[in-house]
């Protein structure tokens, strides 16, 4: 199993796929996606994080940053969920 921090929420988040997923049979699905966003800046994101991105234009680096700034981060002891401001 794979990971990688998002970038507004700082939790861990699972990549599927690869050769760890193999050996161990872990069927589970991925829970964040790389974008490319239309200003050509990129972001790794969890898709809770993703949905709290504006709907209403398309999202730039501005509005990760406004959604970074309301966003606690996670803490990593298995029970804590991020809450925005």
């Amino acid at each position: 199993m794979a990971s990688e921090p998002c970038d507004v929420c700082e939790r861990s988040v699972r990549i599927a796929g690869g050769i760890g997923d193999l050996w161990n049979f872990a069927f589970e699905s991925t829970q964040g996606l790389t974008l490319e966003l239309s200003d050509g800046s990129e972001f790794f994101l969890c898709f809770d994080c993703m949905e709290e991105l504006p709907g209403d234009h398309e999202p730039t680096a501005e509005d990760v940053a406004e959604l970074k700034e309301r966003t606690e981060p996670v803490e990593e002891d298995g029970n804590s969920f991020w809450h925005w401001r």
